[in-house]
């Protein structure tokens, strides 16, 4: 990174939209740093940042269908040009594809990983593991703003082969690190946050059961958060089943952990 924005590294970022000063502007743009928070993350203009991310790699050639495609967009926000950004450049990049999404995937700009989430979630061409495989790096992403876009991403596909998907995110559940078992109960929560229900888990929760199992106990609040919504979204059309499993997993693993995700899970009922 150049020494021309070390400066701005230790800021806390501002709270409003309006307060985001110039310079902290400029280099989101030119994607020489990163977001610290949401307000910042709303702020980044994407096609600013793909014209330096293009030029820097030498193919400004791409820009222009992705422009063009996020210009047709009725209603653009920030995760709709981004996921725009991030389809067209997987098409337009053809054959040089996957250098494209490595070179995206491991840049600096968290905006820049976000569409490479996108680039990877929405190539109809690859297998759901083999998908997986590829935004596991991104699950694990240290930026809050990846780490969520990367999920979103990959939510339709694991959505369209549910039982595929709960087979294979057995093993994230059980990952050392907290973001990738994060994910796996992030991703296939049956209502979650702006992205489609999963009617199948909606109707039918305890099919996912052994992917919340392992984290009923689990060492940090971001993953019991996680599973605690999980069951709070279930618990909508299946009120029973929830209260069923919870009150087992007071009984079996009465620790300060599993009574915060129990609390937070029945908070609706």
């Amino acid at each position: 990174m150049s020494n021309k924005y070390d400066y701005l590294l230790s800021r806390k970022g501002a709270t409003r939209t309006a307060d985001v000063p110039a310079d902290v502007l400029d280099a989101l743009n030119c994607g020489v740093i990163s977001t610290v928070n949401l307000t910042e993350w709303l702020m980044v203009d994407n096609l600013k940042l793909l014209q330096h991310v293009l030029k820097a790699a030498k193919r400004e050639a791409l820009y222009k269908p992705a422009a063009d495609a996020v210009a047709t967009l009725k209603k653009p926000t920030t995760n709709s040009v981004q996921q725009t950004i991030g389809t067209e450049l997987r098409k337009a990049a053809g054959k040089d594809a996957a250098t494209l999404y490595t070179q995206l995937a491991t840049h600096q700009a968290d905006s820049v990983r976000c569409w490479a989430a996108y680039f990877a979630g929405t190539d109809h061409s690859t297998t759901l593991a083999q998908k997986l495989h590829t935004i596991t790096p991104l699950a694990a992403d240290p930026h809050f703003g990846v780490r969520e876009v990367t999920w979103l991403a990959t939510r339709p596909a694991i959505a369209a082969e549910l039982a595929t998907a709960l087979q294979l995110l057995s093993a994230w559940s059980q990952s050392e690190d907290a973001n990738i078992r994060r994910f796996a109960s992030e991703s296939t929560r049956p209502r979650g946050v702006w992205c489609a229900h999963i009617n199948e888990l909606k109707e039918n929760p305890a099919q996912a059961l052994h992917l919340l199992e392992p984290l009923r106990s689990d060492t940090s609040e971001y993953v019991r958060n996680s599973v605690a919504n999980w069951l709070n979204d279930a618990a909508k059309t299946q009120p029973q089943w929830v209260q069923q499993v919870c009150k087992r997993w007071l009984k079996e693993s009465p620790v300060k952990e599993t009574q915060l995700i129990v609390k937070r899970a029945l908070r609706s009922l």
